[in-house]
């Protein structure tokens, strides 16, 4: 992977005293967000280009982002912000798209205000657990995005059960994008099938991200007629040399 090449050295510029074992670097061209592992390796959460820190740097986040290809969503949340990769791509994308960002670590939250958010954009940070928070909010978004695989989730019957909780508030009209970052194919499958349960109203498609171990699942609307809207961008915010790019990166989904 060209990027890991260009974060093998950093300075570290904040590491956690904390549980989190979180830890903020830089060099001259990237600043990255990472976690230790339970057997202690560093794991890389998010990549931010300092020279332009709007763009996506993680071919995870271009997949998790391909609905932008069909529709401009008003309100979107995501949770889980991390070092905020989607906070600052939407923010520079649109001015009329409002993003909240659900966050279960305060520490990560402080970190995003320290070190990723150099642009000073006006955010909407929750502190909050997710599935507490969908337990308990009751307004309607265009477009739930979700790492499946939060630090505060402990098992897998934990993901199933946020799963189940944020399908209730799938409407036909909503969009749902889900990031996993490193489940087993039983896993995978079993989470499709309760998608396929409570998603009449939707398509979904799946992509394996090339040379990583995410997934990425999508429910598009069926009301959207998505082949008609990829073939030009008058229903995108993307720009054009964009929407091209990520029509051709959206030929290699699974229909399921």
């Amino acid at each position: 992977m060209q990027l890991a090449k260009h974060i093998a050295q950093g300075n570290l510029l904040y590491l956690s005293q904390s549980n989190q074992r979180l830890s903020v670097s830089e060099n001259a061209y990237y600043r990255w967000l990472a976690f230790a592992s339970p057997e202690g390796e560093q794991v890389i959460q998010s990549v931010m280009l300092k020279r332009k820190p709007w763009r996506l740097t993680l071919p995870h986040q271009t997949a998790l982002m391909l609905p932008l290809l069909f529709f401009k969503p008003n309100r979107i949340v995501e949770l889980g912000l991390g070092g905020g990769n989607i906070q600052r791509f939407i923010s520079h994308l649109s001015s009329a798209i409002t993003i909240d960002s659900v966050e279960h670590y305060s520490e990560v939250i402080d970190c995003f205000n320290q070190f990723f958010n150099p642009q000073s954009n006006p955010v909407h940070l929750i502190y909050s657990d997710s599935t507490q928070w969908l337990l308990q909010n009751t307004l309607i978004y265009d477009w739930f995005i979700c790492d499946i695989y939060q630090q505060d989730i402990q098992s897998y019957n934990s993901a199933v059960n946020q799963l189940t909780h944020l399908t209730r508030h799938i409407t036909p009209s909503t969009c749902l994008s889900i990031n996993l970052p490193d489940a087993t194919d039983q896993e995978v499958n079993l989470l499709l099938t309760i998608l396929q349960q409570v998603s009449r109203d939707h398509n979904i498609t799946y992509f394996h991200v090339p040379n990583y171990l995410n997934i990425v699942i999508h429910l598009l609307p069926k009301q959207w007629q998505i082949y008609k809207r990829s073939k030009r961008n008058s229903y995108s915010y993307l720009p054009k040399s964009i929407f091209s790019k990520w029509q051709n990166f959206w030929q290699h989904g699974k229909n399921i």
